[in-house]
């Protein structure tokens, strides 16, 4: 069966990026409509930490110039000029727009730096921003439908905030009364108890994401689920449409004056990443959500000769696989920071600054796998002290998760422990001297608080996801209290970069350079318009909604 209809513009996809599209095209007059293959919105958006890095946000102590500077060097030659302006230009208008004109609300994320803190005008805090918390409850019979949080960026399920997780995890001051508070708030709500176990706090990617489906609510605005697209309407040297399915039913949707493809990249398509990114490479290691971002928008656009690029890109990070998400996989984002663990290849030897941004750690390990071959999988080692009072990837403080609430089955597959360092080394194929040599080394920096080898903890970054009150050093700190522990962790992604290459108001370009008339591509869908920079939290998601900013702006010109 097929049917037709007809609107301004159709988006494809429902993260940040989609939606944001979708609300600014509304209120600038077009008529919309939003499509999700999934029976749940939000897509890999709603499962994060909802952060974006805007620079020039009015918050932040900065200056065009200086985010002109630090940008570009983050970026190299992997972007061009007119994208990184375009960036800083669109940024605090999406941001101002969003807090104006959406039930949303974004504030600066006090103290978190910016991810390299060696390039130049780097900001130890300011760019990276926040959701404030969304209540659930206004999204009403929506909210069911609404993709749960990852299990990593909650308190055993229950809603918190960047400030609230890092006042738990560094042990900071007032530490346990913040964990009482999320407590009771979570377990007093009673009426909303007898309803789901779900939290009414949505924070984080769920907040954004709350947030936004709010605006689409109030606006009458249709999002329809089990959508999927297979192809593009292109017709008289324009897109003027898409092919849809919706539960099985063909459906034809006309677009007059564009498409908008914000569907995720192609991390859950293992023939797609063992032909584009580097190998090793498996899908089980993505941190996204299974049966998402499966590439099949990209592969759309190619079809009708969309230019592709960095097809090799990812945004990488190291993940743990383990049984207890539908992800398969956990990101460990803010853990390596911590001292007292270190990380070793199959010689027992370090090969990078743990406290490294996790895109830049994720390369170090690809990096040091090709000249060693031992870094895939490679190792995190720590001791007694460090699982008694540090979460790491699925494991919470022994204090909250005992050594008995481990699942079995991930003993001696995700994590090993053994009373001597020598015997963890047997047990998980590491050098046995390489390691005792490393955790020597270690165990020095850390009463004198320096990493001659890799400067860890030599930035506000560093120590930011640190035990604060240890001395010299916070990510420094001793390995020496049996029993000794090991987990296994692979060099994972929250996305792929990879996609139709794009203008800087994000139209899609063909493979002569010229822009294909009425299609679009933003967010992981498209080739990451800031090349291989990920200059703060936030750094997937910001692109993605300032992009689908511009994109609306110029499709709304268009005739």
């Amino acid at each position: 069966m097929s049917d037709d209809r007809e609107y301004d513009l159709i988006v494809v996809g429902s993260g940040g990026g989609a939606l944001l599209s979708a609300i600014r095209a509304h209120d600038l007059g077009l008529t919309v409509l939003v499509i999700e293959k999934s029976e749940l919105y939000g897509g890999t958006t709603a499962t994060s930490g909802g952060a974006l890095w805007i620079p020039l946000n009015g918050q932040a102590p900065d200056d065009y110039e200086s985010a002109y500077t630090y940008l570009k060097a983050a970026a190299g030659d992997t972007t061009t000029d007119g994208k990184v302006r375009a960036y800083l230009e669109s940024a605090a208008p999406m941001i101002r727009y969003v807090n104006e004109k959406t039930s949303l609300r974004y504030k600066m994320s006090a103290s978190y730096a910016d991810y390299y803190p060696e390039m130049p005008c780097a900001l130890d805090e300011g760019r990276a921003m926040e959701p404030e918390p969304f209540n659930a409850a206004l999204l009403g019979e929506e909210f069911e439908r609404l993709r749960p949080s990852h299990p990593g960026v909650t308190l055993m399920g229950i809603g918190m905030t960047i400030p609230e997780s890092n006042t738990m995890a560094t042990k900071a001051p007032g530490w346990l009364g913040v964990v009482l508070k999320i407590m009771a708030r979570y377990y007093l709500d009673i009426p909303w108890r007898f309803r789901t176990k779900r939290d009414r706090r949505l924070c984080l990617g769920n907040a954004l994401i709350g947030g936004l489906r709010h605006a689409l609510l109030v606006r009458s605005m249709p999002l329809w689920l089990e959508c999927s697209m297979e192809s593009l309407v292109f017709e008289n040297g324009r897109v003027q449409g898409v092919v849809a399915r919706r539960k099985g039913e063909a459906l034809t949707l006309r677009a007059r004056r564009g498409v908008i493809l914000a569907a995720g990249g192609f991390e859950r398509n293992q023939a797609m990443r063992e032909k584009y990114l580097p190998h090793p490479t498996h899908q089980e290691w993505a941190a996204t959500p299974a049966g998402l971002n499966t590439g099949d928008t990209i592969r759309a656009a190619e079809a009708i000769g969309a230019r592709l690029e960095h097809m090799d890109m990812s945004w990488g990070v190291p993940t743990v696989r383990h049984t207890g998400v539908p992800q398969g996989a956990q990101a460990v984002f803010s853990e390596r920071g911590f001292g007292g663990s270190v990380c070793v290849n199959r010689q027992g030897r370090r090969f990078a600054s743990e406290a490294l941004s996790y895109d830049r750690f994720q390369l170090a390990m690809y990096a040091e796998h090709a000249r060693s071959g031992g870094a895939i999988p490679a190792w995190w080692v720590f001791d007694t002290k460090y699982r008694k009072n540090c979460p790491f990837g699925p494991f919470l403080p022994a204090t909250a998760m005992s050594d008995a609430r481990v699942p079995k089955e991930w003993w001696g597959d995700t994590i090993f422990r053994d009373a001597t360092l020598e015997g963890l080394a047997r047990q998980i194929g590491v050098d046995p001297a390489g390691l005792a040599d490393t955790v020597r080394r270690n165990n020095e920096y850390a009463q004198t608080g320096v990493d001659p080898e890799f400067g860890r903890g030599g930035s506000a970054y560093d120590r930011y996801w640190s035990l604060r009150s240890a001395r010299p050093n916070p990510c420094l700190i001793a390995i020496d209290t049996a029993p000794y522990y090991a987990v296994k962790i692979q060099p994972g992604d929250t996305g792929t970069k990879g996609g139709p290459a794009i203008t800087d108001d994000a139209q899609v370009i063909d493979t002569a350079g010229r822009p294909i008339p009425g299609l679009y591509c933003i967010g992981n869908n498209a080739a990451a318009p800031l090349g291989r920079a990920y200059a703060g939290a936030g750094g997937t998601i910001g692109p993605g909604m300032v992009f689908g900013f511009r994109a609306v702006e110029h499709l709304a010109r268009s005739k």
